[in-house]
């Protein structure tokens, strides 16, 4: 995971599998960062997920209520053919710009 922030931007670079092994850790470095930083916008790169359960909805779903907080909002990038399924069907897209 690679976090950079850059015109009131966070973006979250995420790679390899989200699971809840590695869920938790992830949130708390995001948290940080946003607590940190108070950005508009917090992008979430899937493009380099190899793997994603129903904790990586969790992760995307605690972050937009966090950026709500905050007067932000969250967009969803390069996800993978593979994990476009489980985030149609969860609804997240209609949260995320």
């Amino acid at each position: 995971m690679k976090i950079i922030y850059e015109n009131k931007i966070l973006t979250v670079q995420l790679s390899g599998e989200i699971d809840h092994h590695n869920a938790r850790s992830i949130r708390q470095a995001v948290d940080a960062d946003i607590e940190k930083s108070r950005p508009k916008m917090l992008v979430l790169d899937f493009g380099r997920v190899k793997f994603m359960d129903s904790s990586g909805i969790g992760l995307i779903m605690g972050r937009y209520r966090m950026m709500k907080l905050v007067g932000g909002g969250v967009r969803i990038e390069n996800v993978p053919a593979h994990l476009e399924r489980i985030i149609a069907l969860s609804g997240v897209r209609q949260i995320t710009q």
